[in-house]
């Protein structure tokens, strides 16, 4: 969680809400190359899961250092992988 008087942060990210001056509930996965990895805008009345961002922030992690692997839904630290192929469509 940030603060941002300004708005500088909420507009650049467009979860502004101009008449209200507030922010939606937004979450970002920045990477270090600054590409956006996850995007998620909440409504205000549905929570977040900061479990489930650690656990995307980890398989962001693992794929930036396993070239041609991705991780399925709900992956977990250790789970099993997958490298993407045409032998994969209809699998899944």
């Amino acid at each position: 969680m940030i603060g941002d008087p300004t708005g500088k942060i909420t507009r650049g990210f467009n979860v502004m809400i101009e008449e209200a001056g507030l922010a939606e509930r937004g979450t970002f996965l920045v990477d270090p190359d600054g590409l956006i990895q996850v995007a998620e805008i909440h409504a205000g009345g549905i929570g977040r899961s900061a479990k489930d961002m650690l656990r995307k922030v980890k398989a962001a992690q693992y794929v930036r250092e396993n070239d041609g692997e991705v991780c399925p839904a709900a992956w977990e630290q250790g789970g099993d992988t997958l490298k993407p192929s045409l032998d994969l469509v209809g699998k899944i």
